[in-house]
C-alpha cells in the first residue's frame, strides 16, 4: 500500500540549508583541480594545515571540499609528514 504524500503546509516546515533550493546543491570544487596541482607534496606543511583539524585529526571531504583524488593524497601526505615529524600526531593541549 503506498503513503501518502504529505500535505503542502507540513513539508514547507521542514528544515533546509539556507540558499538550497529544491534540488540544488552548491558544489565546491577541489582547490587542487582548479590550481592544476598533480600530487600533494608532503612537505608543503602550511598548504597541509588547512586539511588538519585543532586537535590533529585529517579533516573530512566533506568539510575540505577536496576530490576523492586529492583528498586520498591528502591523508597519505599528511601521514608522511607526520612519520618525518613535519605535522604533531596530536593538536596542543589547552
Amino acid at each position: 500500500m503506498a503513503k501518502k504524500p504529505k500535505p503542502r503546509e507540513e513539508r514547507s516546515t521542514q528544515r533546509r540549508r539556507p540558499g538550497q533550493r529544491d534540488g540544488q546543491m552548491r558544489r565546491r570544487n577541489c582547490a587542487f583541480c582548479r590550481a592544476k596541482i598533480e600530487d600533494v607534496d608532503y612537505k608543503d606543511i602550511n598548504m597541509l594545515r588547512r586539511f588538519i583539524s585543532e586537535r590533529g585529526k585529517i579533516r573530512s571531504r566533506r568539510i575540505t571540499g577536496a576530490c576523492r583524488r586529492h583528498q586520498n593524497q591528502v591523508s597519505v601526505a599528511v601521514k608522511r609528514a607526520r612519520e618525518m615529524a613535519l605535522l604533531p600526531y596530536v593538536g596542543e593541549r589547552q
